[in-house]
């Protein structure tokens, strides 16, 4: 399962079906590992450095796992509006507040990457601003359940229901705000 990218068995640390399909996007054979992690984050860590800091965090988890032959992808998104990071929602309620918080503004979405081996760590983030229109509390609702949300950073997934009704600008990746900036992470496996 070795890539054109990399003479390395490629493991991706996400349950995210996201993630698999973007990695799947590049044409890159990988298999999926998966560990709970705790997603805490330092108190005073700042707003941008958090999807970073929690990517890092999960391959720290797998490091004693790898063999020589293998390199790791992990990554995390976060939500910014207003000062505030908007990671998963615990519950319906959290995910209507938040959706509530998003609409008719705009805020960014930042998804941080560490890719290591054995030998090498290289950790980056990504950021893209997302424009959204105002949702009514039905449309919030709707989506909520239908979607069921509750494993995305703020409360939604671009390439859902959502993201066809209320985004109506980006500035930065789509790919970002799905999950995986695909285009750092393969410029950093191809210069590995």
């Amino acid at each position: 399962m070795k890539t054109i990218l990399t003479n390395k068995k490629i493991i991706l640390g996400s349950k995210s079906p996201r993630r698999q399909e973007l990695l799947k996007g590049l044409d890159i054979d990988f298999e999926i590992r998966t560990k709970d992690v705790n997603e805490d984050f330092p108190a005073e860590l700042p707003d941008n450095k958090v999807a970073s800091f929690l990517a890092e965090k999960k391959a720290t988890a797998f490091k004693e796992d790898l063999n020589q032959n293998e390199l790791l992808i992990t990554s995390d998104t976060t939500v910014l509006i207003n000062n505030k990071v908007l990671n998963k929602p615990a519950n319906k309620i959290e995910a209507i507040s938040m959706l509530k918080m998003l609409s008719g503004n705009v805020h960014h979405v930042i998804s941080g990457v560490c890719i290591m081996d054995h030998h090498k760590k290289v950790v980056f983030d990504d950021i893209t601003e997302v424009h959204f229109k105002h949702l009514s509390d039905d449309e919030i609702s709707h989506y909520i359940d239908k979607y069921q949300p509750f494993d995305k950073a703020g409360s939604y997934g671009v390439q859902e229901w959502i993201g066809y009704a209320a985004v109506y600008k980006l500035v930065g990746s789509f790919y970002t705000v799905m999950g995986l900036p695909v285009h750092k992470v393969y410029e950093t496996l191809k210069n590995w």
